[in-house]
C-alpha cells in the first residue's frame, strides 16, 4: 500500500512535508515577480485542487521562479476558504464560472484576515486580481465583474464578514462535516484541533545520533543564528525554516526533517528489544523512508537489525533509496504492495516471519493539515469509511507474518476515531491472540509551549497522529 499524494478520488496517503514550510509573503512587496501573476498562478492552483489535485502535485507545476511566492500565497489562502467562499456567495449568489470564481475566492481569502496579517495593501491587491483577470482568456470577460465584487467587499467589509459568523465552515475554514466529526470524535478538545489546523507548522528536524548529538547540532545552528528549541528524544523545533541546503551537514546525514510526533514510531516499536539479536522487522507502508530511516538509527551500527521496506510505487521507492543513502544506511527496498503478501514474502523473505511490523497505514492526513491546508478542502466524509476498510485488511493481512511474541505498531496521521482507537479496537475484539501494549492513542496537533517564558522542550509540538503497539501471544 502506498503513500501517495493526497487526492479526492481515491484513498491515498500523504506527501512528505516540504523542506522549509512556505510563510506568509510580507518579504515579497517588492514584486520581483508581479503580484498579478502570482494571483493567476495561486487561482489555478485553486481551480486544480478543487478538481481533486493534490496540492503538492500542483505546485510541482508551478515554475521555480514563482513557486515560493505562490505557494506562501496558497497556503494562506487553503487556510482562510471557508470564509472567502461564504463571501463569495454573498457577493454573487450565482456561481461564477470555475476559472472566475477560483480568482475570485482567492482575493476574497488574502483580503479578509485580519488588517494586521494581510500580505498587501487592499487595494493592491484588488487592483492586482483585475490585472490577473485580464491576462486569461477564461476570466478576462469577467474582469469587471471580478473588479465590482472586490471593491463592494472593501466598502462593506464589517458587514459581510459579520454575516458570516453563524456558518461553521467560515468560522473555522474546514467542510462543515469535518466540524461536526472532530466535535463528535474529541468532545472537549475539537476547537483545539481546528485552530491548530489554521496555523502554519513549524519545521522539525531529527538528529541522527549515530553521527551527532542533540546539543552539538543545536550548537551547530545556533553558530550560524538558527535558534532551535528540543521537542522529544531527538528533535529540534526550528524558530524559523531554512530550505535543508542551509543545515549543517545535512548532505552528510546528520539530520532529517520530520515531525515530532512521526518521531514516536521507532522507539515504539523497537523499545525494550533486544537489539543485539537478529531481528527481522518489516516496514510496510515505507516512502519516503523516514521512519525506515528512524529505526536504524535507533537501533545503531552495532545492532543486528534487517529491515524490510515496502512501497508499492517504484518511484517512491527511489526516494526511500535517496534517503538511506544520504544518511549512510542499508536496508532492503521492495516495490511491493503490503496487502499483497502473496506477491513478496516468499519470493523476497523466504517466507520468514517477522519480529517487528511498522505500519503505518493511509488514511485521511487529517492530523497533517497545518502542513498541507489543501486536505481538508480534498477529502470527503466517505473518504473515512473507505480508508478504514482499507486499514482494517492491511492489519488482518500483515498480523499473520508477524512471529508469537512480536510487535506490530499500528499508525496512522488522523486525528479521526474510526481510522484510530475505533480501529484497533475492532481489531482486538477479533484477535484473541493481541493485546495492546502501552500506546500513546490519539495525538493532537499542538503548538508546543511557546507561551511559556522558557520554552526549554517543547511538549506537545506535533501533527496530529495515532499509534498503537500491538503485541501477539507467544506460541
Amino acid at each position: 500500500m502506498t503513500k501517495n499524494q493526497i487526492s479526492r478520488p481515491a484513498p491515498q496517503r500523504r506527501s512528505p512535508a516540504p523542506a522549509a514550510p512556505a510563510s506568509i509573503p510580507g518579504d515579497q512587496r517588492s514584486h520581483s515577480v508581479a503580484l498579478s501573476r502570482q494571483l493567476h498562478s495561486v487561482a489555478r492552483a485553486l481551480h486544480d485542487i478543487r478538481a481533486g489535485r493534490s496540492g503538492t502535485a500542483v505546485l510541482e507545476t508551478v515554475p521555480p521562479l514563482l513557486r515560493p511566492g505562490v505557494q506562501a500565497l496558497l497556503f494562506q489562502v487553503l487556510r482562510t476558504l471557508g470564509r472567502a467562499e461564504a463571501l463569495r456567495r454573498q457577493l454573487a449568489p450565482r456561481t461564477p464560472p470555475p476559472a472566475v470564481d477560483a480568482l475570485l475566492c482567492v482575493a476574497l481569502a488574502l483580503l479578509c484576515g485580519d488588517a494586521d496579517d494581510l500580505p498587501y495593501e487592499p487595494f493592491t491587491l484588488v487592483n492586482q486580481a483585475v490585472e490577473a483577470a485580464k491576462t486569461d482568456s477564461a476570466t478576462r470577460a469577467q474582469a469587471a465583474f471580478l473588479n465590482a465584487c472586490l471593491r463592494r467587499f472593501l466598502r462593506e467589509r464589517d458587514a459581510l464578514l459579520q454575516a458570516t459568523q453563524q456558518d461553521p465552515q467560515a468560522q473555522w475554514n474546514h467542510p462543515r462535516w469535518w466540524v461536526e466529526r472532530l466535535r463528535k470524535d474529541h468532545p472537549t478538545q475539537w476547537q483545539q484541533i481546528l485552530r491548530a489546523n489554521n496555523a502554519q507548522a513549524p519545521m522539525v528536524l531529527r538528529i541522527n545520533q549515530q553521527k551527532t548529538t542533540l546539543d552539538q547540532y543545536q550548537s551547530a545552528l545556533a553558530a550560524i543564528n538558527i535558534k532551535a528549541n528540543p521537542v522529544g528524544a531527538v528533535g529540534l523545533v526550528l524558530q524559523r525554516a531554512v530550505p535543508v541546503q542551509q543545515l549543517p551537514g545535512f548532505a552528510e546525514g546528520w539530520v532529517s526533517v520530520q515531525d515530532a510526533a512521526a518521531q514516536m514510531a521507532a522507539p515504539l516499536l523497537l523499545s525494550g528489544l533486544d537489539l543485539a539479536q537478529p531481528l527481522r522487522v518489516l516496514d510496510a507502508c515505507a516512502a519516503p523512508g523516514g521512519k525506515t530511516a528512524h529505526l536504524l538509527e535507533y537501533a545503531g551500527p552495532a545492532a543486528a537489525l534487517q529491515v524490510t521496506a515496502l512501497d508499492i510505487d517504484p518511484a517512491r521507492c527511489e526516494r526511500i533509496h535517496e534517503t538511506l543513502q544520504r544518511l549512510g544506511l542499508r536496508a532492503q527496498v521492495l516495490a511491493a504492495d503490503a496487502g499483497r503478501p502473496q506477491d513478496w514474502w516468499q519470493q523476497d523473505c523466504g517466507g520468514q516471519l517477522f519480529d517487528a511490523i511498522l505500519l503505518d497505514a493511509p488514511c485521511t492526513a487529517s492530523g497533517i493539515v497545518r502542513r498541507h491546508p489543501d486536505v481538508r478542502w480534498l477529502r470527503r466524509e466517505s473518504d473515512i469509511a473507505q480508508l478504514a476498510h482499507i486499514q482494517a485488511r492491511l492489519l488482518e493481512t500483515l498480523w499473520p507474518l508477524l512471529q508469537p511474541g512480536g510487535r506490530l505498531l499500528y499508525c496512522t496521521c488522523s486525528v479521526f476515531r474510526a481510522e484510530g482507537d475505533g480501529q484497533v479496537q475492532a481489531f482486538l475484539a477479533h484477535h484473541s491472540n493481541a493485546r495492546l501494549l502501552p500506546s500513546p492513542g490519539h495525538l493532537l496537533p499542538g503548538m508546543g509551549d511557546k507561551g511559556s517564558p522558557v520554552p526549554d522542550n517543547l511538549h506537545g509540538e506535533h501533527d496530529g497522529f495515532f499509534y498503537a503497539l500491538l503485541q501477539k501471544a507467544p506460541a
